[in-house]
């Protein structure tokens, strides 16, 4: 096995095995807690311009399969594991991890004191960080990694999004079947998912809930989505940092009270950003399937699956001119933060979690419903 090297911008160092693809790669480094799922987790567009290490510590075991993938490829900078296993044993699987890893370019690092990483991401914050198998020189790499910008301020949407519009028909999977062609059936709502680094699931539930789906690119304007008369607005998914997408939070601004809106993760933010609130990094991120999450409506508490740096800061939420209006609807319960929130006069409501999981519980996958609830009720 050919020897790689992670080194952190505080100076940290991991000497561990190369899996995957050869080579040196850049980005910054955050943990995922789920115990599976590491398929969707490497096609998720949100972690573009992060590498991304596994706290379960044998990934690879049921191999890449072609149905579960949540983009059109791999799309973390880096992957970090303490055990890569090279023969997948699922009758699913096409490929094993490192041979994914290494078709798409995505240098991985195996071999290393996972726990120790993690322990210092919690302690010291997400920090850049750089993966190598060329350099064998741990203080010319951690140079590297303190020379490394971050990603805040850097507006990473416009590296995922659709350059073009399109439909979307796939629904539902099932064990029999597999995903459900929808492209002979006009859904009920007409809906405009703008693509920030949507995730495919989330589209196959608006689908699945009776919408008839297209999206457009992240600068799309109000006036280009509104000429196509939706029911609803959709905002997706996203990579980075929120503050840096302007022009979204411009359009969607313009949106605001003209159609039914419903954000997921950076489109919760975006949502923020729009009503005049500011966005703030979190220390290391939520990033796993299990982060409990309050309904402030009902007192239930859903387990939810999350990926994201950024929040929507609450005081700076009732300080715009739409504060008397807006109701915090969720809470993350490990620390408080802002995880849903609604407007009293406006149609519009938005969660900072991700409902459709892929990988994660299903605990709020009503949250669809409650959009095309929403739409009915406009009209």
């Amino acid at each position: 096995m050919k020897k790689a090297i992670l080194a952190l911008s505080d100076g940290a160092v991991y000497q561990g095995w190369s899996f995957g693809a050869e080579g040196e790669t850049v980005g910054e480094v955050v943990f995922n807690t789920s115990l599976t799922g590491y398929q969707e987790i490497l096609t998720d567009p949100s972690y573009t311009g992060q590498m991304v290490a596994m706290t379960y510590t044998e990934i690879g075991n049921y191999g890449l399969n072609d149905e579960d993938y949540e983009s059109s490829g791999i799309q973390v900078e880096g992957f970090i594991v303490k055990e890569a296993w090279e023969k997948p044993s699922n009758w699913r699987a096409k490929r094993s991890l490192g041979d994914g890893l290494k078709e798409a370019g995505v240098v991985g690092i195996q071999g290393i004191d996972t726990r120790a990483l993690v322990k210092r991401i919690r302690e010291q914050g997400a920090m850049m960080g750089v993966i190598s198998t060329v350099e064998s020189d741990p203080a010319k790499l951690v140079k590297k990694a303190k020379a490394a910008p971050p990603i805040d301020g850097v507006d990473l949407v416009k590296e995922v999004t659709t350059r073009e519009s399109y439909k979307w028909t796939q629904g539902g999977w099932t064990l029999e079947e597999g995903y459900a062609d929808h492209s002979e059936r006009t859904g009920k709502y007409k809906v405009v998912a703008l693509d920030y680094g949507v995730k495919y699931n989330i589209l196959r539930m608006l689908v699945a809930a009776d919408c008839d789906v297209t999206v457009m690119p992240a600068d799309s304007t109000a006036e280009e989505i509104l000429a196509l008369n939706p029911d609803g607005i959709f905002l997706s998914n996203g990579p980075g940092d929120p503050a840096a997408v302007t022009y979204a939070a411009d359009t969607v601004r313009e949106l605001l009270g003209k159609k039914p809106i419903f954000g997921i993760c950076l489109g919760n933010q975006i949502i923020g950003l729009a009503l005049g609130a500011k966005t703030t990094k979190l220390k290391f991120g939520h990033h796993g399937g299990n982060q409990p999450v309050k309904d402030l409506a009902t007192g239930k508490v859903e387990i939810t699956s999350q990926n994201h740096n950024f929040i929507v800061d609450l005081e700076s939420l009732k300080a715009t001119e739409h504060g008397d209006d807006i109701e915090v609807t969720h809470i993350n319960l490990n620390d408080n933060t802002v995880e849903g929130m609604a407007h009293k006069k406006l149609p519009l409501f938005s969660v900072q979690y991700h409902p459709e999981a892929s990988p994660g519980p299903h605990d709020a996958a009503y949250l669809f419903k409650r959009f095309t609830e929403m739409m009915e009720k406009a009209g």
